[in-house]
């Protein structure tokens, strides 16, 4: 090597580095947000009775309590991980504690944060608190869901450390993500549709964030806007499309989101599971408004026959499924005579993924005491991945028409990994 080369690799090494630097510095500029001052924490009778109440339903819908309460843990005192392609982010302590929580916060630093993903202290946060959906909510439901965090019991718990690979536990980063994908501007409705119409949409996209599970993201993790409820991924499991599939009316929905089983489509798993367990606390007129706004995505429901189960020429996983599914699943069983819902109307069945049902046979849906619901036994522990592959099969062929799937030992790895329990 020259002199001159060797000359001409250092100065390209320098400009690279110095044109690093100013990148970095310039990401840094952008990242920049300063602090809010701490407040003293606000005494409950500065809110008023009706805007608290209001909060409540409001953070309820917006399933505030699903992702910032741990398992048997304390309400809204955050710690529970939420898994995400780029690692773990740990939902924060949102009760009025003033030294783990958001005590000393403002109403002017709630709104940013959910309206910006900034917190008080100028830190960006991650989008898995669904501030690009709530940037669309009013003032006015923004300042009752602090009115309602603000009036809860302070619970000391510090929040762990979230778990990302790097570069994306650089925090500065996420302005960057912002400029390319938060869109500011608050939800308006649309004169052609009426009043339950138009707050069933406001419902799904500023306070439900509905989207946030059932669009499909891309590599930065951001929504696909032009796919809108095409179907996505939440949690390691398959959030259905809204648009496809089996058509719901308004009033069947209704039902499926307040009880989380619908005679004519299925019962809710994973992270759905708890989704309707929150919404049959919230007021019917809520939810039957989002039901109709849902429906209205969908072809017009139609009076369409259940699928018939068709014969499988497997004697063995005949045999096991006869075995550890039959008793309630197969058509002269109690629970199928109930009225629970034939598998063959199953959205897990009939979705372009193996995903769900895998994580059900894996993982099962637990009994959640006090909350009514399905139920049903993880396998994990009983059935090898070549039996859980073959289980998955068998329910493909007997109880859909849809093409065999692929990819499910790949599948069956990848729910393991995660874990993916409901």
């Amino acid at each position: 090597m020259t002199y001159l080369t060797r000359l001409l690799r250092r100065f390209l090494l320098r400009v690279a580095v110095l044109v690093l630097a100013a990148a970095l510095g310039a990401a840094a500029v952008i990242a920049w947000a300063p602090a809010i001052p701490p407040i003293a924490p606000p005494d409950r009778t500065s809110f008023a009775t009706a805007d608290i109440v209001r909060g409540a339903t409001l953070a309820t819908l917006g399933d505030c309590a699903v992702c910032h309460t741990t398992p048997n843990g304390r309400p809204y005192a955050g710690g529970r991980g939420v898994a995400t392609p780029f690692g773990t982010v740990f939902a924060t302590n949102i009760t009025p504690d003033t030294t783990t929580g958001i005590g000393t916060w403002s109403l002017a630093a709630f709104r940013r944060a959910m309206r910006d993903g900034i917190d008080r202290d100028g830190r960006h946060l991650y989008p898995v608190l669904p501030y690009p959906h709530f940037i669309r909510a009013t003032d006015d439901d923004i300042a009752a869901i602090y009115a309602f965090l603000m009036t809860r019991g302070a619970v000391s718990q510090t929040t762990p450390a979230n778990n990302l690979t790097f570069p994306f536990n650089w925090r500065p980063l996420l302005a960057g993500w912002n400029l390319l994908f938060l869109r500011p501007g608050t939800w308006e409705p649309d004169g052609s549709k009426d009043a339950e119409w138009n707050r069933g949409a406001y419902l799904v996209d500023a306070i439900g964030h509905c989207g946030a599970c059932h669009t499909p993201h891309n590599t930065l993790g951001a929504e696909e806007t032009t796919l809108a409820f095409a179907g996505g991924d939440a949690e390691g499991w398959y959030a259905p499309s809204l648009r496809t599939g089996r058509p719901w009316t308004a009033d069947s929905l209704a039902t499926y989101l307040r009880t989380g089983i619908e005679a004519g489509h299925g019962v809710a798993a994973g992270p759905m599971a708890p989704v309707t367990q929150q919404l049959a606390t919230v007021p019917e007129a809520d939810v039957h408004a989002i039901a109709v706004y849902v429906a209205s995505l969908m072809p017009p429901a139609t009076a369409a026959p259940v699928p018939e189960p068709r014969p499988v020429a497997d004697p063995n996983t005949t045999a096991m499924f006869d075995g550890a599914c039959g008793a309630c699943h197969a058509a002269d069983a109690p629970m199928t005579r109930g009225g629970a819902p034939s598998l063959s109307l199953s959205a897990a069945v009939n979705a372009p993924t193996a995903r769900n049902v895998v994580d059900v046979i894996l993982h099962g849906m637990p009994w959640r005491e006090g909350h009514a619901g399905p139920y049903m036994p993880a396998f994990t522990a009983e059935l090898t991945d070549a039996q859980v592959a073959a289980l998955a099969a068998y329910v493909r062929a007997r109880y859909s028409y849809q093409p065999p799937w692929r990819d499910v030992d790949a599948t069956i790895r990848e729910a393991k990994r995660q874990g993916g329990g409901s």
